[in-house]
């Protein structure tokens, strides 16, 4: 399973309906552009130390996804895909859905215009 930058911040609030959902998972990734967004939101947060020891941590478990030329491809199609049906969604996000059909991994987020991403599975909570 793909975490979107909300999902890793609800997993490292050890927010408790995350839990269960992450307990299913074979693997748990991110990425590159979650671990940017997120890094960017902790330098900011007044727990910033916290956090950062957390993501220290937690990075040695899971897997980041790089972006790479397939992924460019993938990109592409999302937003050929969004863009005929009259609803773009942010470009970051786009780069995210890209990653996740890519390795054809579910994603994990509250963000609900992932929905209207073709051929991706989005799992809330």
């Amino acid at each position: 399973m793909i975490l979107d930058t909300n999902g890793l911040s609800a997993f490292a609030d050890g927010d408790p309906k995350i839990g269960p959902i992450l307990a299913r998972a074979e693997e748990i990734a991110i990425p590159v552009i979650v671990l940017g967004e997120y890094r960017y939101g902790i330098g900011q947060s007044r727990h910033r130390l916290r956090y950062e020891k957390w993501l220290t941590e937690t990075l040695t478990q899971i897997r980041v996804l790089a972006i790479d030329s397939r992924t460019a491809s993938e990109y592409a199609k999302v937003r050929r895909d969004l863009k005929e049906t009259g609803r773009p969604i942010p470009a970051n996000d786009a780069w995210i859905a890209a990653i996740a059909r890519q390795h054809k991994l579910p994603l994990i987020s509250k963000d609900g215009h992932f929905d209207f991403v073709p051929g991706l599975q989005r799992i809330g909570w």
